[in-house]
């Protein structure tokens, strides 16, 4: 029987030495991924900006290369999701979608398919899969607009409503086998928040983006006919679901969306007696996706919330993605989406929130929201402006300069060295002002180490023979900086996350 590893680490503050303990034995999820989405700036970029700036871009997001300092040179996504348009930028203004950057090309139009539509989009997957991103995701927010009830691809206002016509299920769900064989998708994802109504915004109209509610049974019924459709046609992509609003909506019944038919969603799509039980078919995934706007803050719902919901994974024995995250709201005080932030602020906010996903919920794979922002807000990894003019405008559409955040560098300690297979291991401390977890590979293990607040000095004792470390940290004036200990000790600076990575015995 191989024996388990125990590591001590000793923490040392202001004279008080307390232990940090790593078992390796005791393990929890296995790691799938950490990703983000092509939504909706990447059409423009890819189609229009300079081939060095997009090329700077995808080496920031993609690139598992290091520097001749042994520094990296992106954070290594492992997942890339494309968001597959539905046909509102053909409509122009007609589609009721006022911002051109919100609509998106659809592969389908006038019953023929153009697979040169998306040209932007399509040039960044292209570059995740020259860089080796493990796995690639299609996703929609809503149907082809020639398959939706209203001729658009905004929904009536109506929660539940699902702007489709059934009459044309045999259609979608050919659009979509056809869309992930062209684009060798790994994984595709039908529906995109389900919870929201997708309407107009105001009596004009006018709707923000694509987009379409959908109820637990009609979801059921589609994801049924679509792997009828993928397994006949032999297709080796995965279906996965639900991408819901809030995690909420996924293991708490009798919400506000009980009356539409939109929540506690494990229980009714995994649980063998439902009658939307979907946990048999070939091409669907043992696997809930949700997203982790508005259950953030205050740290005691952080929390509480993902322990509910890990106690509903784990009863039905299935995997948890948190696939889409940003920085809405006012988060109960503690920081606002307003306003664009490159610094540790962000940052630190957003890696306690990863933090949390993968050691409370047990998630398995996270993944951002634009991995490129135009806007004056906290939804970006990367950034871009026109000489300082800021927004999803025509300054900005044709070329810009990028910016890249703390917040690209500090995903990155995640992305870049937790890698897919990886299993996260138990790890303990008594120092509530350090967050950390550990993974482990056949070969390595990995401390992630979140400090929001002042110094902290470790000291290491012989975890390999050699004793020597790599440490990647990521503050207000480094960048997933390398370096080296070969010695026992090391100083987490304050306000910083950092990478430890080091070989088993």
């Amino acid at each position: 029987m191989k024996k388990s590893l125990l590591f001590l680490i000793f923490i040392s503050q202001i004279g008080l030495s307390q232990k940090l303990k790593i078992d390796t034995k005791t393990t929890y999820q296995t790691i799938h991924s950490f990703g983000a989405s092509d939504c909706w700036s990447m059409q423009m970029i890819g189609e229009n900006y300079p081939i060095e700036k997009r090329e700077k871009i995808a080496s920031l997001l993609f690139s598992k290369q290091l520097d001749k300092a042994g520094n990296p040179k992106g954070i290594g996504l492992s997942m890339w999701r494309f968001n597959i348009g539905a046909g509102s930028t053909e409509q122009g203004i007609e589609s009721k979608i006022t911002n051109e950057w919100r609509r998106a090309e659809c592969f389908l139009e006038n019953e023929k398919y153009n697979w040169n539509k998306q040209r932007g989009q399509q040039w960044f997957l292209e570059a995740a899969k020259r860089n080796d991103v493990d796995f690639t995701l299609g996703f929609l927010n809503s149907a082809p607009v020639s398959m939706t009830k209203n001729g658009l691809a905004i929904g009536s206002g109506k929660l539940g409503e699902w702007n489709f016509d059934k009459n044309k299920i045999d259609d979608f769900t050919s659009f979509l086998t056809k869309v992930s064989a062209k684009l060798k998708f790994d994984y595709i994802s039908p529906f995109n928040e389900p919870q929201w109504d997708w309407g107009p915004k105001s009596k004009s109209g006018f709707g923000s983006q694509e987009g379409t509610p959908i109820n637990n049974d009609d979801l059921a019924w589609a994801v049924r006919k679509l792997d009828a459709k993928m397994t006949d046609r032999k297709l080796n992509t995965k279906v996965v679901i639900t991408e819901a609003a809030q995690i909420d909506y996924m293991y708490k019944s009798k919400t506000n969306r009980s009356e539409a038919k939109q929540d506690n969603q494990i229980e009714d799509f995994f649980s063998k007696s439902s009658k939307n039980y979907v946990g048999n078919l070939n091409s669907a995934e043992k696997i809930i996706c949700g997203h982790s706007y508005f259950t953030t803050s205050p740290s005691n719902e952080l929390i509480s919330k993902r322990q509910d919901l890990l106690a509903k994974v784990q009863q039905q024995k299935i995997n948890y993605w948190q696939s889409e995250y940003c920085i809405l709201g006012d988060n109960a005080g503690e920081i606002k989406g307003g306003g664009q932030d490159l610094g540790m602020k962000t940052a630190l906010y957003v890696a306690k929130v990863i933090h949390a996903d993968l050691t409370y919920a047990n998630a398995s794979a996270w993944h951002w929201w634009l991995s490129v922002s135009a806007n004056d807000y906290k939804d970006g990894l990367i950034y871009i402006s026109n000489n300082g003019v800021k927004g999803e405008n025509d300054s900005n559409k044709f070329d810009g300069e990028v910016y890249d955040s703390k917040l690209l560098w500090a995903f990155g300690n995640f992305s870049r060295f937790v890698r897919p297979q990886m299993q996260r291991i138990k790890i303990e401390t008594d120092n509530k002002d350090l967050m950390i977890s550990a993974y482990k590979s056949s070969k390595q293990i990995v401390v992630v180490i979140v400090n929001s607040a002042q110094n902290q000095r470790i000291d290491l004792p012989n975890l390999t023979r050699n004793q020597v470390i790599d440490t990647y940290t990521t503050s207000k004036d480094k960048n997933l900086a390398h370096s080296k200990i070969k010695g026992t000790s090391i100083e987490i600076p304050a306000e910083a996350v950092v990478t430890l990575v080091t070989g088993l015995r």
